[in-house]
């Protein structure tokens, strides 16, 4: 089997487990109303919270981010018996780019799917476990003191290429999660436009 047919194979089975919504399936399962016909309208855990189910929203949470984790493990375990050396960092990054997107585009739920902080998570932490942990690490500082997701997503987004270069220098990975950090910004633009007007709330302490 030729290195390309592996790689969009991969890329296929990467981007169908990112396809799985946890929060549509977990809300159906809590007997909760779709995600995306309330709050922000996003499919995840953030806005899961707001129907007032936590253990909804944790499980969201939970597997959105195992989602990215284990598409990356697989495609690295499985690069490691079908590629040489040279061509398995590639199979892993196209895993995680895929996975992302599957999550952001779900082919299973109308394309509509959630912003994909919890499944970058996954994918960083599969990555590189200490370029996850200073990322993640970041996320709960920024909110921890201000309060708003948002912000500590885009906080987390913007420092993730720089954290890359910093411990990998340039290459695949710094590609793909460049590409994963500007994806996520995107998905976040609503929320760009609320901070800069001032009328992004901080969310309430437990």
């Amino acid at each position: 089997m030729s290195h390309t047919v592996i790689f969009v194979l991969t890329a296929l089975a990467a981007y169908g487990l990112g396809s799985v919504s946890f929060a549509i399936v977990v809300s159906r399962l809590r007997g909760l109303a779709d995600p995306r016909s309330y709050g922000s309208h996003n499919p995840g855990a953030t806005n899961v919270l707001r129907s007032g189910d936590k253990v909804a929203a944790a499980f969201t949470l939970a597997g959105d981010a195992f989602k990215g984790l284990a598409a990356v493990l697989l495609a690295q375990w499985l690069s490691a018996a079908l590629l040489d050396p040279s061509a398995r960092l590639s199979m892993t990054v196209i895993a995680g780019i895929a996975v992302f997107v599957g999550h952001l585009f779900p082919v299973f739920f109308r394309f509509q799917g959630g912003k994909g902080v919890a499944t970058a998570f996954g994918v960083l932490v599969a990555f590189d476990l200490g370029l996850g942990l200073m990322v993640g690490g970041l996320w709960i500082a920024v909110a921890k003191i201000f309060r708003i997701s948002s912000l500590a997503a885009l906080s987390a987004a913007i420092a993730a290429p720089l954290l890359t270069f910093w411990r990998h220098d340039a290459g695949p990975m710094l590609i793909a999660v460049a590409v994963i950090s500007v994806l996520l910004i995107i998905r976040h633009r609503r929320n760009i436009e609320q901070l800069l007007s001032g009328e992004e709330k901080a969310f309430k302490k437990p």
